[in-house]
């Protein structure tokens, strides 16, 4: 037979098996449609279990998901390239030695100047010192829980923020330490009520008179690093004339590395020079710590994995009971079908049409089932993101397991009963049933 004829051949079978194929399909979902109508609360029973599950995993996947972006987008803000020296290392794995760290020197703003002359690999190096806890004042108004943060004039070339309305500091205004601030969106609200401008006006904090001269944009609570809504910033050396920040724990001094530098190379470096600026003998240990936001990013996938893992067999558990609900209903509608199908059977229905009757209602009973889950997942972000101003994201991703799952719960619970009913023998099957 020539190559032309045996290929036209081969697409006029593959066109038939085509056609056969989606016309049985589409068969099958007409039984499959017919049979769960027709058995509406039995249906719904069936439903609710596979809705049940695939709520249950679903909804903890979206959690974990929006807890994981939030968290992450916070980890962030903290930049991908710099470095915090402090007195205090970040949370790591195992035992937390607080008493090593106890009696260790916090860094200090003639340090940073070193660091800055010194180093080769750093692009901008900042201090800041943290007074937390303190009580922004105006005309019989005050906002507490302010954190009053002085800083020096590099420090807006290593964090990003954006200003409502205003400016930053000036170097002159910096080094000068003027009583100037800038102040965060919920200050301004708590101070200035009824849409009134704070540029220009002055708030007291430590009873010390601050000129507000630019307002954070609301940027919302940070679950890591810092938000600039509670945040007063002012110059670092109107600080210390309030407080003696020599023996502040919340000094740090933050470097950011240049380009092409790794963060492991910057803080080899740093450690070298931290070691020569404490003259440290060789041997002793650091009395510093160098963090890094991928110190928290390791432990966030660590946690984030026992988190999902947790998720997975929860929902897991409800998904495996909702099967088990769907292989007994595809039993006894096997059962109640037995005289049709000895007669589908006996008109010439092959047994994998039988087969896949049965299984495409099973399938379509547990992605219905699925669907309802997810809608029912989406009503309660809704819910959480207005009651507790947590926005809870149902991703395209996590709408494609959940009908995913479904439809293999489906395959797997009905597989079966569907077997059992395309291997009946048409004769027994419609004596059977008589």
């Amino acid at each position: 037979m020539p190559f032309c004829a045996l290929f036209s051949l081969i697409l006029r079978e593959t066109h038939y098996l085509v056609i056969v194929l989606i016309r049985l399909i589409k068969e099958s979902l007409i039984f499959a449609v017919i049979s769960l109508t027709v058995n509406k609360l039995r249906t719904f029973l069936s439903l609710l279990g596979i809705t049940i599950g695939i709520f249950a995993i679903i909804l903890v996947y979206s959690i974990v998901d929006s807890l994981e972006k939030n968290i992450r987008d916070s980890v962030s803000q903290l930049g991908d390239n710099v470095v915090y020296i402090q007195k205090w290392p970040w949370g790591g794995g195992g035992e937390y030695a607080w008493w090593k760290y106890l009696n260790r020197p916090v860094p200090l703003s003639k340090e940073s100047d070193l660091l800055r002359k010194r180093s080769q690999y750093a692009e901008n190096v900042a201090f800041g010192t943290s007074l937390g806890g303190a009580t922004a004042k105006r005309n019989g108004m005050d906002a507490g829980g302010v954190e009053v943060l002085g800083i020096t004039y590099e420090y807006n070339q290593i964090w990003d923020f954006d200003l409502k309305e205003g400016r930053y500091f000036t170097e002159n205004e910096m080094y000068g330490g003027k009583s100037y601030c800038i102040i965060g969106a919920n200050i301004e609200e708590g101070l200035f009520p009824g849409g009134e401008s704070a540029l220009g006006e002055q708030i007291s904090i430590r009873g010390q008179k601050l000129t507000v001269i630019g307002v954070f944009e609301k940027v919302g609570e940070s679950l890591v690093g810092q938000s600039y809504d509670k945040m007063v910033l002012v110059p670092f050396k109107f600080v210390r004339t309030v407080v003696n920040t020599d023996k502040n724990d919340g000094n740090l001094i933050m470097v950011s590395a240049k380009e092409g530098i790794s963060l492991a190379q910057l803080k080899d470096e740093l450690t070298g020079l931290m070691r020569s600026i404490r003259r440290l003998r060789p041997g002793a240990d650091d009395n510093f710590a160098l963090n890094d936001p991928s110190l928290i990013s390791n432990q966030l996938d660590g946690l984030f994995g026992v988190l999902g893992l947790v998720g997975t067999v929860i929902g897991g558990f409800s998904i495996l009971v909702g099967g088990f609900g769907i292989a007994n209903i595809m039993f006894v509608s096997v059962r109640e079908r037995t005289n049709e199908i000895g007669i589908q059977k006996a008109l010439g229905a092959k047994n994998f049409v039988v087969l896949i009757q049965f299984l495409t209602e099973s399938i379509v009973l547990c992605l219905l089932g699925g669907a309802a889950g997810l809608f029912l997942v989406y009503l309660g972000a809704l819910a959480a993101a207005k009651a507790f101003d947590f926005d809870i994201f149902l991703s395209t991703r996590n709408i494609i397991v959940g009908l995913g799952l479904s439809g293999v719960i489906g395959l797997l619970s009905g597989f079966i009963p569907a077997w059992m009913a395309s291997r009946l023998d048409p004769v027994e099957a419609i004596r059977m049933q008589a």
